[in-house]
């Protein structure tokens, strides 16, 4: 017997809210966080804060100010604008991994017809070294340098190289293609796109586990040993990130 949403302890409530919301609010223009709140980033006040700062995409909750904000507490960080940006080639698709706040995460993927709006995090190097632990610690992702791209950013230049999370455990794909993130917005999508809950309920139901999706979540959570068995399962239908113009960093915003 499957539980309702009335079993759930307020406690669970918020972390099905966290799972089930992933990737969170995306605006749809550039915008700036400073002093624990975000503001949308007008186009002539972007370009200083693009100086001495590494470009990285965000691809998943990274492009959310919520998901910022949350990595970024306190008031000692210097401003960071995020600005929106469209890529050529490329789709944001489901991770073939469950992260351990219960999403299944975000991964970029090649896709020759089409182009996905993202956004780029302008990040100073102490930025950087706080980013890092929260995308690598967990080995799900390695972080790496696209180069010969078509990047637009939205009121600004394009940018030929661009630093991205790459992520390891490859595209989740059953029955043999990449799902898209329909929270997501791109043109000339090749694969069908589903939402966060939707992929979720595919993962659970392939698995025929008799969860109902609130608890499959909630089980991913606590049972460390379920998430990664999860992610085998997963992994058994999974494309590669294949690009020629990709370099591995490792930690180093300038390479190891």
């Amino acid at each position: 017997m499957t539980l309702g949403w009335w079993d759930h302890s307020p406690e669970d409530d918020v972390r099905l809210a966290r799972a089930f919301g992933y990737p969170y609010l995306i605006p749809d223009h550039s915008y700036l966080v400073a002093d624990g709140t975000w503001s949308r980033l007008a186009p002539d006040d972007a370009a200083p804060h693009r100086e001495n700062r590494t470009p990285v995409l965000a691809v998943g909750s990274n492009q959310s100010p919520e998901q910022i904000l949350r990595k970024f507490q306190g008031s000692e960080w210097s401003p960071i604008a995020c600005e929106k940006c469209a890529l050529s080639g490329f789709d944001t698709v489901f991770s073939a991994h469950i992260t351990s706040y219960g999403s299944i995460a975000a991964a970029l993927q090649p896709s020759e017809t089409t182009t996905v709006n993202l956004f780029v995090n302008w990040l100073d190097d102490a930025q950087l070294d706080a980013m890092h632990p929260t995308e690598l610690g967990h080995e799900n992702y390695v972080f790496a340098r696209l180069n010969d791209i078509d990047l637009q950013i939205e009121n600004g230049p394009k940018l030929p190289d661009v630093y991205f999370y790459r992520g390891n455990a490859g595209a989740y794909a059953p029955g043999g293609n990449p799902v898209p993130l329909s929270e997501v917005q791109a043109h000339g999508r090749q694969w069908a796109a589903m939402g966060q809950r939707d992929v979720l309920s595919h993962v659970n139901s392939s698995l025929a586990t008799d969860l109902s999706v609130e608890q499959f979540v909630l089980s991913s959570i606590s049972d460390n040993d379920q998430r990664n068995q999860r992610r085998t399962h997963m992994e058994r239908t999974t494309q590669p990130f294949d690009h020629p113009h990709e370099v591995i960093l490792g930690t180093d915003k300038l390479g190891v």
